[in-house]
């Protein structure tokens, strides 16, 4: 079994960052995550590491939150990936369409390849009741998903969920036959979970599902939004939920996963977990 990693990858979820009293119901404290995502990139600081990507809902309400928190993220000394989450669009409705630009991404959604392996980072918040400008379709689009899974009993019609449009899936699906054409082992990210079934699954998961089975080459999922974390395998690939910073008063939640030729290595500090998942 090789000793080194082919590479290795930082991984935050949810610090939710906001200057406010703290939620005790949901056991949230948006004000205490400037410390400790400081003392995660301290952390990264101290490893050989490629990159590290937040998987949504940087900041937990009001545009001026970014301020505060974005100059945290300039004390890394390794390259930074942001997706977006529900929270992040929790801001004035004039700045909904420049909260990208905000956080330096290239666009919503975009990827990008590391040593034979494919990253498609996901804007899961393409078709909600939140992101669009008010009175875009895409609104109306997600009432109508909503009431669609509300119909049938499922947990998921929520209106903190969002779902990728079409041109966004479409794009998707065309990377996913870029990677396997390329002989790349591809990690989706996105905000939201699609497995297992649970109530902070993405709005139209199971339509994602089923574009996920038809590929082999995929090796995880990985995501946040639900911060108590979960857990799933379907198929060959295993869907991580990372549990969310914000939560608890003092303690912290990230990851290092390290990419091996047979296996990713999650290395989990704080309330994060280990786990080993060998590629099948």
């Amino acid at each position: 079994m090789p000793s080194a990693p082919l590479f290795r990858f930082g991984v935050v979820a949810d610090p939710q960052y906001a200057d406010l009293e703290p939620n005790l119901t949901l056991n949230r404290y948006p004000a205490n995550s400037l410390a400790k995502l400081r003392s995660a990139i301290e952390e990264f600081n101290r490893h050989d590491i490629a990159f590290v990507v937040t998987l949504g809902d940087i900041i937990d309400r009001e545009w001026k939150s970014f301020d505060a928190i974005l100059p945290v993220y300039e004390t890394l000394r390794h390259r930074k990936h942001f997706l977006l989450g529900n929270h992040d669009f929790a801001i004035a409705p004039e700045h909904l369409d420049n909260v990208p630009a905000r956080a330096g991404m290239p666009s919503a959604y975009y990827d990008f390849g590391h040593s034979g392996y494919r990253f498609i980072a996901l804007d899961g918040n393409e078709i909600s009741v939140f992101a669009p400008p008010e009175g875009d379709p895409r609104r109306q689009q997600a009432k109508e998903l909503m009431k669609v899974l509300d119909d049938a009993g499922a947990l998921n019609g929520q209106r903190w969920n969002g779902a990728i449009g079409e041109r966004q899936f479409d794009w998707f699906a065309e990377k996913l036959q870029e990677a396997k054409a390329a002989g790349e082992k591809v990690v989706v990210m996105n905000h939201y979970p699609v497995f297992p079934d649970n109530g902070h699954n993405a709005l139209n998961s199971e339509r994602m599902l089923s574009l996920l089975a038809g590929h082999d080459h995929i090796v995880a999922y990985l995501n946040g939004h639900n911060h108590a974390g979960n857990f799933g395998v379907s198929g060959a690939t295993y869907f991580v939920n990372f549990k969310g910073m914000v939560d608890t008063e003092d303690t912290n939640a990230y990851a290092i996963v390290s990419v091996y030729e047979d296996r990713l290595e999650i290395t989990g500090f704080g309330r994060e977990v280990d786990r080993t998942l060998t590629l099948r």
